[in-house]
């Protein structure tokens, strides 16, 4: 059993996403507690009304509806019957606190699972609200464990309900060709996660999680119509971001998720994401003390931690943008907006610039730089060669008379050498000079890819002495 609170903040939006269903026949009305009628009997209006005598009664507060879904194991099903789910609506809306409220219940028949939803109103009929202040954890959560443990249902793992949900949220190919229609609801069950629950400030980072479920908000182009009358429609895509149906405007849903409405939401949590901060950056940097080398292992790193990092390249695929979804704290946050140090640049500069995070363009240019390096040592090895066969006239006869004087110095056979040898003549630091040599290295910075030419001297250690003035002439 995995019960979900939210407090929706338009009554006929919330009533109607219900009542639409039941019309389509994809859901029905189990139950209307303390509404003295009895389902079959009540109308849009004795519903609304029913819950705006109550809501007016407390000007002030910000939100006055509840809506809570209960959800159960597609094994659990066949044991699920009507009379059943009313029975599990009463006691859990009584544990909770709600049992003098009025509120419907609805079994809906869209999902894999079971389950069904209850809406309420938080208003007291004395006009006081009830506090909800952390009802999930500290009401809602011994409850679940109590029913579960009495009712044997398959108790709910946090991390299994994530995954199933998001899993479940996702538009499939499957979705889409089922019809229009379904595509339309799962299209809605995704707007109905994501926009009055993430933290956004932008369409673009609106966009970073509808992508996630393979859905796009989009404006057109600048220079058409619906741009330009500040038009909004909803669309589904593929993983490379590709249309795959037909465009969906926004008035055509329940909830009313027009540009209007999204502008105003992105006001509101300018404010409200700020304090997630601290949250995002402690998940970074401690996805970093991992070393990663990547973004890809980076972005490995943060999924642990329940962040989606989302990557932005131009046309040439370079990185341009890095874009965070903390999926606990519901909040999307540019890489900049957070600090300098988590935008694209910087965390590129950390992960080290590996090849693979550069686009194909700069991976030539490197393989380019490395093949010019490795060119220049070529040319180098070979100018030292030609430059020692090429000696000048003066050396070579020099070289041939030494070797025609060692020659003729060798005795005679049967005669004894004589052991007697003349000094031998060092050479004058002029001569030393000339067999000096220059050579060019050619340095290449990594990063750039930039190159420039560095001269060094090979000098012998009696030509160092002599620039430096150590090396006189003395007469004894």
């Amino acid at each position: 059993m995995r019960p979900q609170i939210t407090f929706p903040t338009n009554l006929k939006k919330a009533l109607n996403y219900h009542e639409k269903k039941v019309l389509k026949g994809s859901a029905e009305l189990l139950h209307a507690h303390s509404f003295f009628k009895l389902p079959k009997e009540l109308n849009f209006h004795d519903k609304e009304q029913r819950f705006k005598d109550l809501i007016t009664l407390h000007e002030t507060a910000e939100t006055k509806l509840i809506h809570i879904s209960l959800n159960f194991h597609p094994s659990e099903k066949e044991r699920l019957d009507k009379t059943f789910l009313i029975h599990l609506a009463d006691e859990y809306m009584h544990k909770i606190g709600f049992g003098d409220q009025p509120y419907l219940v609805y079994q809906h028949e869209d999902a894999g699972h079971p389950h069904i939803h209850v809406l309420a109103p938080l208003i007291r009929d004395d006009g006081t609200r009830i506090s909800t202040h952390f009802i999930g954890k500290n009401v809602s959560e011994p409850v679940r464990k109590e029913m579960e443990k009495q009712y044997g249902f398959i108790p709910a793992d946090k991390k299994e309900q994530r995954r199933e949900e998001e899993k479940q949220l996702t538009v499939t190919p499957q979705k889409i060709q089922a019809g229009k229609s379904a595509t339309m609801r799962s299209i809605t069950n995704v707007l109905d996660h994501v926009i009055d629950r993430y933290k956004y400030t932008s369409i673009h980072e609106l966009n970073a999680v509808l992508k996630l479920y393979n859905v796009k908000a989009d404006r057109g182009a600048e220079d058409g119509r619906i741009y330009k009358h500040r038009g909004l429609t909803y669309v589904v895509i593929d993983k490379n971001g590709k249309a795959l149906t037909k465009p969906i405007k926004a008035s055509a849903f329940y909830s009313k998720p027009t540009l209007d409405y999204i502008e105003e939401k992105c006001r509101e949590n300018e404010k409200k994401r700020l304090p997630d901060k601290k949250h995002i950056k402690t998940a970074i940097e401690w996805a970093m003390q991992s070393g990663p080398r990547s973004l890809a292992e980076l972005a490995k790193l943060l999924k642990r931690e329940r962040i989606d990092l989302v990557v932005r390249r131009n046309e040439q695929g370079r990185v341009f943008g890095l874009t965070y979804i903390d999926h606990d704290k519901k909040t999307v946050f540019n890489g900049s907006d957070i600090d300098k140090k988590y935008a694209a640049k910087r965390i590129l500069e950390r992960l080290g610039m590996e090849p693979q995070q550069q686009p194909e363009k700069e991976q030539q240019k490197q393989q380019t730089v490395a093949q010019q390096k490795n060119h220049s040592q070529v040319q180098q090895r070979s100018g030292k060669e030609n430059a020692a066969k090429q000696q000048p006239e003066h050396q070579q006869e020099t070289a041939t008379k030494q070797k025609n004087s060692s020659k003729a110095r060798k005795p005679e056979t049967g005669k004894e050498p004589d052991k007697t040898k003349a000094p031998e003549k060092e050479p004058a630091l002029e001569e030393v000079s000339k067999g000096a040599s220059k050579i060019i290295e050619q340095v290449v910075d990594p990063d750039s890819g930039e190159s420039w030419a560095i001269n060094k001297e090979l000098l012998t250690e009696e030509q160092r002495k002599k620039k430096k003035g150590f090396t006189k002439q003395w007469e004894l």
